[in-house]
């Protein structure tokens, strides 16, 4: 019997093959998020109505006959980040507050044209640029495992009300770590596609960022693998508009031969970054569950990760962090968040011979990541040093929370991220699985063999 807790996968067929309507699906979530949201303040917009008339009309289709698409009658939730026609739409920005798109963004359109019903929106930082979920406009969103931690950032939200299960599937967008964070602090499961996969177009942070613009992609996150697997190719390829959308064919993860892998993993980063025992025994545990079933796994860190420290900021916040204020400017934001005041406080603008030479850097970056991992097929390594924090937490000099994270943004590699162990504290831990540009067919094929031993997502006590 399907349930809020049964895959997107799962509920797509249950309802195709008249087990259970539409109606009755979005109903049971509706109730769901009722049940958690004052708990998590996840969810930030509903759209109760039109979800109920769009799921009315997907029951009248499957009673016709009609051809159905492959999400057809899937209740879903989106961040709050992407534009979504006649609701609500805030990117966590006060000049935004009341904002109503007149179309749906790319990925929105895509994944309603599949047959998907959008039942709310989701939380996120402001700009979706923060570590942690919270803004002035909805105030700050809870873990679902304990609700005094974040549950992540920027697509805190997203893995809340996912993994609380009151949504089967939402979007996220990652610029640092924001999909694979919030899938690790909440225990779910998410990919940060290549660079070039998935348009913008329509997202709060677009395309056409300049220095930045490939580290900004759209994925999908959910409590299961098979779920990323049915979602990704939905929203792939190019839209005619986002013009740094490349037309390659996405491989099947079926098609992995697992045995024939070969594994670089690594633990620690130059000092830099040291997980603490219970994330250093899952990743240890994810190791082991992979070496009968890998071609080889051997302990080796890219040289080039330490430098990640100093190029981020001279890259990110070499103008001074003016491509945020032009954010706010452009949305009428006159009063923005404090971790926001924060990041220009922290981040001084460099001459212009200094930023080029940053610019210069990043792709010597990006040449040498590429080196590292040519005797490899994927790379396996914690998320974060530790599991979710309290709430203002991820700042911190002992977690650095995007040091995991972010040098894969710059390199522009796709990331899967999923829930491996769990703290001495009950709280999730996952790790994260790189690969090839191009192979999100690798991370996925060895994200699934771990979530079958390791059992991957888990219920929180909500």
């Amino acid at each position: 019997m399907v349930d809020t807790f049964s895959s997107l996968t799962e509920i797509v067929r249950a309802i195709r093959e008249r087990e259970v309507s539409a109606s009755e699906m979005l109903e049971a979530h509706l109730t769901r998020i009722n049940e958690v949201n004052p708990t998590l303040n996840a969810v930030v917009q509903l759209s109760a109505e039109r979800a109920r008339s769009e799921a009315a009309a997907a029951d009248a289709a499957i009673a016709r006959g009609d051809e159905l698409g492959p999400l057809h009658g899937a209740p879903i939730t989106l961040k709050d980040s992407h534009d979504t026609e006649g609701v609500i739409t805030t990117g966590g920005t006060l000049g935004r507050k009341d904002f109503v798109p007149e179309a749906d963004s790319t990925v929105a359109a895509r994944l309603r044209a599949a047959g998907a019903i959008l039942i709310g929106k989701t939380n996120t930082p402001e700009l979706t640029l923060s570590g942690e979920t919270d803004n002035l406009v909805y105030g700050q969103t809870r873990n679902p495992f304990d609700p005094e931690r974040t549950p992540g950032g920027s697509s805190g939200g997203a893995a809340a009300i996912v993994c609380a299960g009151g949504s089967p599937l939402d979007m996220g967008s990652d610029t640092g770590g924001s999909i694979r964070l919030p899938s690790h602090f909440s225990g779910i499961c998410g990919i940060k596609p290549t660079a070039g996969r998935v348009p913008r177009t329509g997202h709060i942070v677009p395309w056409g960022m300049g220095a930045l613009d490939a580290w900004t992609t759209i994925g999908p996150m959910a409590r299961y693998v098979e779920d990323l697997i049915l979602t990704l190719p939905i929203i792939s390829g190019p839209d005619g508009i986002d013009p740094f959308i490349h037309p390659v064919p996405l491989r099947d993860p079926a098609a992995v031969d697992l045995a024939s892998l070969k594994i670089a993993w690594y633990a620690d980063v130059d000092g830099y970054l040291e997980p603490d025992e219970d994330t250093r025994a899952t990743l240890d545990a994810a190791l082991s569950a992979l070496a009968e079933r890998v071609g080889s796994a051997v302990q080796d860190t890219p040289s080039a990760l330490a430098e990640y420290v100093d190029l981020w900021p001279r890259v990110g916040g070499g103008d001074g962090r003016a491509w945020v204020q032009r954010m706010l400017e452009q949305w009428g934001t006159t009063e923005e968040s404090p971790f926001l005041t924060k990041g220009f406080e922290r981040i001084e603008p460099t001459s212009t011979d200094v930023f080029t030479e940053s610019l210069e850097r990043q792709d010597q970056f990006r040449s040498e990541m590429l080196q590292f991992i040519q005797p490899y097929d994927a790379i396996i390594a914690p998320v974060a040093a530790r599991p979710a924090p309290e709430h203002g937490g991820t700042y911190s000099s002992e977690l650095r929370s995007m040091f995991y994270t972010g040098p894969y943004n710059i390199a522009g590699w796709p990331g899967t991220a999923l829930r491996c162990g769990t703290s001495s504290d009950g709280l999730p831990i996952g790790v994260q699985i790189l690969a090839h540009p191009w192979r999100e067919d690798v991370t996925l094929a060895l994200a699934a063999a771990l979530e079958h031993d390791l059992g991957g997502w888990r219920r929180p006590p909500l």
